[in-house]
C-alpha cells in the first residue's frame, strides 16, 4: 500500500484566528479575512512588520514582513490588527487536538502547519481526497477557520500541494502528477529554494521547477555545494516520507527583545543584555543542557543588524 501524508497548513493563520475572535467572540460584523487587513505590532513600540494579510491585502502587493509603513502606502485603508499570541497559542492547540483525532500519527511542523499519515485509512474515512474533505470541513465547522491540505506519498510533495491555489482547498501531488503540477511552476515556489537561491538559478538558466529537475546535478552542487544536491532532489519529488510523533531535541536557545526607545548608553544595553540572558540561561538549566557557541545579534531602528 503506497504511502499517504497530509499536509495540513491554516490559511493566513493569525489573521484568521483573530478574526474567527473578533466575529465569533466579540461579536464584530467586518470579518478581517474579507477586507484588506494585516496582522502587525505596534509601529510606536517598534513592531511595525507584517506577522499575516488577508487575501484582499495580498491584491495590493502587501507581503508578510513588510513594515506596517509600507502597507499603508501600498493601501492606506488596510485594517492592522494588534497580534494575540496567547489566543494564536490555543486556536494552534485546538487545531492540533482535530489533526490527533483524526490520525493516529501526526507530526507538528510549526504552529499552524503539521503533518497526518493517514496511510491505511481508507476503511474509516474512503478515499484521501474523500478523507482531506471531511477534515477540513470539520476544522472550519468547530474551530471557524480555513485551511489548505495537501495530499501525496511523502511530506516534501504534499507539502508543495498544500500552497496550490488557496483558500480551503484539497491538492493532491503523487510522484506521477509531478511533471504536469509542479515542474511549471517557478523554481521559486520550492520547498528550500529562497530568493538567493532563485537569483542565482536564473543567472544559470533556470527559472522553472522542471528545469531545476532536469538540470545536471554536478553542475548545481558546483554551485551550490550540499544544497544543490537537496533542491535537486526535491525538484524530482525525492524526500523523507516517515513522520514522527515525537518532538525534536531543542538544538538552539535564544531569546530577542524590541525596545520601544533609542538604547544610546552602555549601561542601559548591558541591562537589557542581562535580561536576556537570564532568560536563555533559565531555560537551558531547566533543560539540563550546555550551550557551546554564544551570539549576540543586534538590530537597529533601520532594520540592519550586527553579530
Amino acid at each position: 500500500m503506497e504511502r499517504v501524508i497530509f499536509h495540513i497548513d491554516v490559511n493566513s493563520a493569525f489573521l484568521s484566528w483573530e478574526a474567527v475572535y473578533r466575529t465569533k467572540i466579540l461579536g464584530e460584523e467586518i470579518d478581517l479575512r474579507d477586507v484588506p487587513s494585516v496582522v502587525a505590532g505596534d509601529v510606536k513600540k517598534r513592531h511595525g512588520i507584517v506577522l499575516a494579510r488577508s487575501i484582499p491585502a495580498k491584491e495590493y502587493e502587501i507581503r508578510t514582513g513588510d513594515m506596517l509603513s509600507e502597507a499603508k502606502t501600498k493601501c492606506p485603508h488596510v485594517i492592522v490588527a494588534a497580534p494575540h499570541y496567547d489566543l494564536y497559542e490555543k486556536a494552534s492547540r485546538d487545531f492540533m487536538e482535530i489533526l490527533r483525532d483524526f490520525s493516529p500519527v501526526v507530526e507538528q511542523y510549526s504552529i499552524d502547519e503539521a503533518y497526518c499519515d493517514m496511510t491505511n485509512m481508507q476503511c474509516l474515512y474512503g478515499s484521501p481526497i474523500a478523507a482531506a474533505e471531511v477534515l477540513k470541513d470539520r476544522i472550519y465547522r468547530e474551530l471557524g477557520f480555513t485551511v489548505n491540505i495537501g495530499i501525496s506519498s511523502n511530506k516534501l510533495l504534499a507539502k508543495m500541494a498544500s500552497d496550490f491555489t488557496k483558500p480551503n482547498r484539497v491538492h493532491t501531488l503523487f510522484p506521477e502528477e509531478i511533471e504536469k503540477k509542479m515542474w511549471k511552476l517557478p523554481v521559486s515556489d520550492l520547498f528550500f529554494v529562497g530568493r538567493a537561491t532563485t537569483k542565482k538559478l536564473k543567472v544559470m538558466g533556470i527559472n522553472t521547477i522542471g528545469e531545476l529537475a532536469r538540470t545536471d546535478e554536478v553542475l548545481l552542487k558546483a554551485h551550490f555545494k550540499k544544497h544543490g544536491e537537496v533542491i535537486h532532489s526535491f525538484a524530482n519529488g525525492k524526500a523523507v516520507n516517515v513522520l514522527s510523533a515525537d518532538v525534536p531535541v531543542n538544538k538552539g536557545y535564544g531569546n530577542s527583545m524590541t525596545i520601544a526607545f533609542d538604547v544610546e548608553d552602555e549601561v542601559t544595553a548591558k541591562m537589557f543584555l542581562l535580561s536576556l540572558s537570564e532568560t536563555v540561561s533559565t531555560r537551558l538549566r531547566k533543560n539540563s543542557v550546555l550551550a557551546t557557541v554564544i551570539a549576540v545579534n543586534i538590530q537597529y531602528f533601520d532594520f540592519t543588524s550586527t553579530m
